[in-house]
């Protein structure tokens, strides 16, 4: 726990942009909105977008531009004229005449939601819960729509509204490829922990009802005064009766987490305990050191379980970490397959082929059909940052991922404990770039999750047998988990790169099959 920092939380009213949950009953509700009202809201963001430093907000000044020029183009061609001005304000359109959501214009739309809530900005979310409750508006079943309009929700600290929003997203899907039900479990839990903190405080600070319902920035300065002055016994109550007033406000929750952590902050400098930075100032009142040993415990579990959910097997079923030597001289003297996730694999019948192999590789949100794609998969290569098929039985999994941080974040969230026996350590993260030193400047595309796995056996070359199998680079479409269908295809540029490798080490090709051992 660091030294607290001398901030105030914010106080709320009626006037604040973004109320505190409690008074937010639209937050919890989807409002309906015409999509012609959420385009004019959408070209007005468009307009107060200026060029500047912030790489999020030029993000999201892209996603609006093809928003808008998406639905300009579907105008002009349905009306043979002029696209609607959607800065002009109109006489108020007859109900039959709304414009209707089609899936032309859904994509794009949602593209705007996902940019505005990576901007994290008020305004961006804003706009991020205006596109939800207009998507939801025509298409109450949108799983992405309940899926943007749940984490944003989050973002805003509106976690009882946020939970009902993945509920909905979770009874709509049979994949939970995001890791929705653990982290709507980590909300409550973290919900359940910070209340029982709040208990704690309230039962051994009785004198604190008497700040209940004050004004959160005066009773906070007015604590902080006394602290400094060294008035503890007096500070104590007021400060936690500003923590009870977020609480029963509704305040969002990173507000009240900033404020635990101030108060945690200033109570451990005032006990002396060591690494505080403080020193005992006689009779503290914080009652005995055991009873703050204990908050603590319960702020950093909140912390902990929003972040990434309840763990119940921190071992995660006893796996282990294979390194890029282990893991070379576990497939070295074996055939291997890498199965694309294409519908030339999904409408054929090389089933009994792909079983044949000594080892068969398959990625992300691969999608078995025993005829068609073979049943057993002994390797699993997937990117970081979705969990589709973490819980499927395999031997080895490899989690690809670029920066090392986000990485760690995604195994220690999505990793299933006993669905694995080995897993690839940090040396096998990122093949391409960290084992072959292959910069951007000479491969510009970020490498697929495919490309690095291909890239990696062909660099190890210790293989027998290393066949391609159904490898079209998506022309003929996706085959994958339903839930996952709506994902994009990465881009053609970078399937053209890699197509060009690919056809540069071939032994030979067929419809099915590239042999490159």
């Amino acid at each position: 726990m660091t030294k607290a920092r001398t901030r105030w939380p914010r106080q709320r009213d009626a006037e604040d942009s973004l109320p505190p949950e409690g008074g937010t009953t639209h937050l919890a509700t989807v409002q309906p909105t015409e999509l012609e009202t959420c385009l004019r809201a959408c070209a007005a963001h468009s307009g107060k977008l200026v060029a500047g430093l912030d790489r999020r907000r030029t993000a999201l000044a892209e996603a609006l531009r093809n928003l808008l020029a998406t639905h300009a183009g579907m105008e002009q061609t349905s009306s043979g004229g002029s696209p609607i001005p959607l800065l002009r304000r109109t006489a108020k359109a007859g109900s039959g005449s709304a414009l209707v959501l089609g899936d032309k214009l859904l994509d794009p739309l949602l593209a705007v939601g996902n940019k505005a809530l990576d901007c994290g900005y008020e305004d961006e979310l804003k706009l991020a819960i205006l596109i939800t409750d207009t998507v939801l508006t025509q298409r109450k079943r949108s799983r992405a729509g309940w899926r943007l309009r749940a984490r944003t929700l989050e973002a805003m600290g509106a976690e009882t509204a946020a939970v009902e929003a993945y509920e909905h997203y979770l009874d709509l899907t049979d994949e939970d490829g995001f890791g929705v039900a653990a982290k709507t479990a980590g909300l409550r839990v973290g919900a359940e922990r910070q209340s029982e903190l709040l208990r704690k405080l309230e039962r051994d600070c009785p004198e604190a009802a008497a700040f209940v319902g004050r004004s959160v920035t005066d009773s906070w300065a007015e604590g902080l005064e006394l602290h400094r002055r060294g008035a503890w016994n007096e500070a104590r109550p007021r400060l936690i009766g500003v923590l009870l007033t977020q609480e029963r406000a509704g305040a969002p929750v990173p507000e009240i987490q900033e404020a635990l952590a101030q108060y945690l902050g200033l109570a451990l400098e005032v006990s002396g305990a060591a690494g505080s930075g403080g020193s005992t100032r006689g009779n503290t009142g914080t009652g005995d050191l055991a009873l703050l040993t204990d908050l603590i415990a319960l702020y950093a579990e909140q912390r902990r379980t929003r972040m990434r959910g309840p763990i119940a097997d921190p071992t995660f079923g006893g796996v282990e970490w294979t390194t890029l030597g282990e893991f070379r001289n576990r497939i070295a003297g074996k055939s291997i397959c890498l199965i694309a996730n294409s519908q030339r694999v999904g409408t054929g019948s090389m089933g009994a082929e792909i079983d044949a192999y000594d080892l068969v590789v398959r990625f992300n949100s691969y999608k078995i059909d025993p005829s068609a794609t073979g049943k057993r998969t002994d390797i699993h290569a997937t990117i970081h940052k979705h969990g589709f098929n973490w819980d499927q039985k395999v031997h080895t999994r490899l989690v690809f991922g670029g920066t090392s941080g986000d990485w760690k974040y995604s195994l220690r969230n999505r990793l299933v404990p006993g669905a694995q026996q080995y897993l690839g350590d940090e040396s096998l993260r990122w093949p391409l770039r960290d084992i072959g030193k292959v910069g951007a400047d000479v491969w510009p595309a970020i490498p697929t999750s495919g490309f690095n796995m291909l890239w990696l056996l062909d660099y190890l070359d210790v293989s027998t047998q290393l066949d391609l199998i159904g490898f079209d680079f998506y022309e003929s479409g996706a085959y994958r988990l339903p839930a996952a269908m709506k994902m994009p295809i990465t881009s053609v540029h970078e399937y053209t790169s890699e197509k060009a490798w690919v056809m540069e080490r071939a032994q030979s090709v067929t419809d099915m099959r590239i042999r490159l051992r």
